[in-house]
């Protein structure tokens, strides 16, 4: 009895032996986080990267903004400064005025902007 049990014993961790054997290693740590390593750094490169820049670009419009600039709302309100305070600014559009926040100025109009576009259609 104690031969069979100890036969048996020796053949398991034999098939076990050759079942690990025939297995392949698992990868390391760093190479199953390097596809979302992979993925943050393309987010990064086509997402976040060129927003941040366009974001900065926008602080810098805003800061440069002066009585007397036409500009376009990002309601699509197109006006003339009429005055300014820190971040409210008043449009005047045709005769009436609206204020607004700085931060919902889109983009500012110049007269020689809209001329190059009407001469190239």
């Amino acid at each position: 009895m104690k031969l069979s049990a100890l036969l048996v014993t020796l053949s398991s961790i034999a098939a076990f032996a050759q079942d690990a054997a025939a297995q392949p290693e698992q990868p390391g740590a760093l190479a199953s986080f390097l596809p979302l390593i992979l993925l943050f750094v393309v987010m990064w490169l086509f997402f976040i990267r060129p927003k941040q820049k366009e974001m900065k670009q926008m602080d810098e419009m805003r800061k440069q903004l002066k009585k007397g600039d036409k500009v376009m709302t990002a309601a699509g309100i197109i006006g003339t400064i009429a005055s300014m305070e820190e971040n409210i600014i008043t449009l005047r559009t045709g005769t009436s005025t609206i204020e607004f926040e700085k931060a919902a100025i889109l983009r500012v109009i110049n007269n020689d902007t809209s001329a190059k576009v009407e001469e190239k259609k």
